[in-house]
């Protein structure tokens, strides 16, 4: 799936009711306590390199190799400005009309090493930004009128570009008089409704100022990567460091969660076992103020600084001291500050890794252990696996041990939950799969020569020989569909959930410093992450464009119109190979219709299965509108009618498992008018606190499900004996060595 963190940033003031404030003249004025980019911005000369090495090994390497040339010209184009204004509201058509000759000369940039041309664009994107948040802004002073009846297009995917000024000014007020306007059905009064959109459009003014030529790089270059295919992407350093810390969940630092809020760097969450927590002297809320290197360099006010520059002055290398300049949580904006000194360690990022918990599932008077692990993604410290550490960070061994651990506790069945499992490592997928079959293929690789390579499991045994569920949604791709696929198609366990997201290609990492002619030890180029191969599965089909279809469906939350790969236009074609050789181990088709029947008897009777789809109803409805009224008592009737709903949705959560929580805040609860920064971090924690403790309808589910194929085992052993291998041997790094490319199925 799509990986792009440098974007983060720029991404969520384009799409979002963003942007910045004042001329472009006035861009160099900064944000309190940071130095502002030097404006315009321009390009460097890594950069332009960084440009041509890319476009070298995209025509020469791909696995689609498409030419530079004035048609993928007219490409780049067209996603470079979807990236930049996706919604059209900060170009009109006139700017287009000026834009319209660079449809055929954005190749000759790149190869040319002259990037003037699309900085030239991002350089007016952000004046454009800026000028319409001055607008928003001013247009606060004098209020609105909520009596008229006119309507808002919000969803503007589709929409054209604004004809001239007045039809953007036109655009901007209803943005802007819809962002009172929810304040307003919220219950804020009109003092406190402007002063809390200005310093969110403010906010937003200092952020867009803080944009550097990085980021411009970075955007021009995601389009550029993305137009060869969906999953093709170049990192820029910032958005290499991420990835790499992504795929080895792990970093060297503090041990902190970092957010921002207004001007400050604010503790989040500290990770447990990192000085931070360890240290004493931080919590949640804390504000960064300054930050210093070493017992006695000079101190750095962050006061005003973007996340990712914070960050990078926290992090460093391992059992080196940062000292950190705190204004405490429950102290005044001119409180007393504290300096907490620190000594840097490696840190593991655990709410990112393989969990395990156990679940009783009673039915009648049988009650069974079904043992759940979560797999957030396939990742592995690879740099840690080569220099031999023998504690290196991989999901195989996390898993392996949890199933080791699951076996102790009894468990008679065991999910492995993989939804919003984006993917991650192909080596991985691979040996996590050995953990469940004795030995045999798992997948196959057609590089873009067409040779095919046969991967899989050459260790026999198995970690866990028992019944298995292995359950999905719409997020699960790439990797984890190799390892849902390969589970399938040995009739090694059910697959339970929403088809997935059908990416079926593998890629690679090229480290472009490798190509520089720099002697900086510093990062400069960037990496490219590059579609290198296709998967297969090993009954010869694809997961490309079909995903993996479950063989127990559950209902679809409706995202599969805008999310999946064959939402893309230039997704690869679906194709299919020989099978390779294997062996299914049973044929579970025939039990399937028994298992079906008792799911639906059950979810017919399930009073939080029936919640569940009156939530998902809801959302396809909500998702449905593209366009809302201005008009406060058509508004206000209508929040009414949503917040009769909401009650009844919270009544019904409560009575299930006692919380307050709801489907999702983007989904189902009723909006407050404030965007995620604007809430107290009390209202925040507290309400991951509850999505945490609310039951998962789903996985329970599923639970239950094995619960009936154990009882189908015991009861025909026929079935016991065609179906699960039992008796294999059990290995702790049943592990398959990575490739020293370490292909990517990310």
């Amino acid at each position: 799936m799509k990986f792009r963190p440098a974007l983060v940033l720029l991404l969520a003031l384009v799409t979002a009711t963003c942007a910045s404030a004042q001329s472009a003249a006035d861009l160099g004025a900064g944000s309190t306590g940071r130095k502002a980019a030097s404006w315009p911005l321009t390009s460097t000369t890594s950069e332009a390199q960084a440009a041509q090495l890319s476009a070298r090994f995209l025509t020469r390497f791909h696995y689609d190799a498409q030419p530079l040339d004035d048609a993928m010209s007219a490409r780049i184009y067209t996603a470079y400005f979807k990236l930049l204004d996706s919604e059209k509201v900060f170009f009109t058509q006139v700017d287009m009309a000026k834009f319209a000759p660079l449809k055929t000369q954005l190749d000759d940039a790149i190869w040319n090493q002259d990037l003037s041309a699309p900085f030239s664009v991002f350089n007016l994107y952000v004046q454009r930004a800026v000028e319409r948040m001055t607008y928003a802004r001013g247009l606060l002073k004098q209020g609105f009128d909520f009596s008229v009846d006119e309507n808002y297009t919000f969803d503007r995917d589709h929409a054209d570009w604004p004809k001239d000024q007045a039809e953007l000014d036109k655009l901007w007020r209803q943005r802007t008089k819809n962002d009172w306007l929810r304040l307003k059905l919220a219950g804020k009064n009109d003092d406190d409704i402007r002063k809390t959109l200005d310093k969110r459009y403010a906010g937003y003014i200092e952020r867009v100022k803080q944009l550097d030529g990085e980021d411009a790089f970075q955007t021009f270059m995601t389009a550029y990567a993305e137009t060869t295919d969906p999953h093709t992407d170049y990192l820029g350093p910032r958005a290499a460091e991420n990835f790499d810390i992504q795929m080895k969940l792990s970093l060297e630092g503090i041990g902190a969660q970092l957010q921002a809020r207004d001007d400050y760097t604010m503790i989040f969450t500290l990770v447990p076992g990192g000085p931070a927590i360890k240290s004493g002297k931080l919590k949640a809320g804390d504000r960064i103020v300054a930050v210093g290197q070493g017992d006695s360099g000079p101190m750095t006010d962050v006061i005003g600084w973007r996340l990712d520059d914070v960050v990078n002055r926290i992090r460093g290398k391992k059992d080196t001291t940062v000292r950190l300049e705190i204004l405490p949580a429950d102290a005044g904006l001119d409180g007393k500050h504290e300096i907490v000194t620190l000594v840097r360690k490696k840190v593991s990022i655990e709410d990112s890794a393989a969990k395990k918990k156990v679940i009783d599932i009673k039915d009648g008077d049988v009650t069974r252990k079904i043992g759940v692990i979560e797999l957030p993604s396939f990742y592995s410290d690879f740099g840690a696996r080569s220099e031999g550490d023998k504690d290196f960070k991989s999901a195989t061994r996390d898993v392996a041990k949890l199933l080791g651990e699951l076996k102790t506790a009894g468990v008679q069945g065991v999910v492995v939950d993989l939804r919003n499992n984006g993917g991650g490592s192909l080596a991985e997928a691979n040996s996590l799969t050995g953990l469940f079959i004795d030995k045999g293929p798992v997948v196959q690789v057609r590089d873009s020569k067409g040779q095919v390579e046969v991967q899989g499991d050459d260790d026999p045994g198995m970690a866990w020989s028992g019944p298995l569920a292995v359950l999905v949604n719409r997020g699960t791709a790439s990797a984890s569909e190799i390892f849902s696929a390969a589970i399938q198609d040995y009739h090694r366990g059910l697959i339970v959930g929403e088809p997935t997201f059908g990416k079926g290609t593998v890629q690679n990492l090229v480290d472009l410093d490798r190509f520089s002619q720099s002697d900086s030890e510093k990062p400069q180029l960037g990496e490219l992450k590059m579609t290198i191969q296709e998967f297969f599965r090993i009954n010869g089909g694809s997961t490309q464009l079909k995903g993996v279809t479950p063989d127990i469906a559950f209902p679809k939350n409706g995202d599969d119109k805008d999310f999946g790969e064959s939402t893309y236009d230039n997704a690869l074609k679906w194709t299919q190979i020989p099978p390779a050789d294997y062996q299914p181990v049973a044929n579970l088709n025939a039990y399937l219709p028994q298992l079906v029947q008792l799911h639906d008897q059950r979810a017919a009777k399930s009073p939080a299965w029936k919640l569940m789809l009156d939530e998902l109803a809801q959302y396809k409805t909500m998702r449905a509108k593209t366009s809302i009224s201005l008009n406060f008592a058509t508004r206000e009737a209508e929040r009414k009618q949503q917040d009769a709903i909401q009650s009844d949705f919270r009544a019904r959560h409560k009575a299930i498992d006692g919380t307050d929580a709801t489907l999702g805040d983007d989904q189902s609860s009723l909006d407050d008018g404030l965007n995620a920064n604007e809430r107290s971090l009390k209202s925040e924690l507290k309400q991951e606190s509850e999505a945490k403790k609310a039951k998962d309808v789903q996985l329970n589910e599923t639970a239950h499900i094995l619960f009936d194929a154990v009882g189908l085992v015991k009861a025909d052993p026929k079935l016991a004996g065609e179906v699960l291998p039992y008796g294999g041997k059990f290995s702790a790094t049943a592990a398959v060595a990575p490739p020293a490319a370490a292909p990517i199925a990310h």
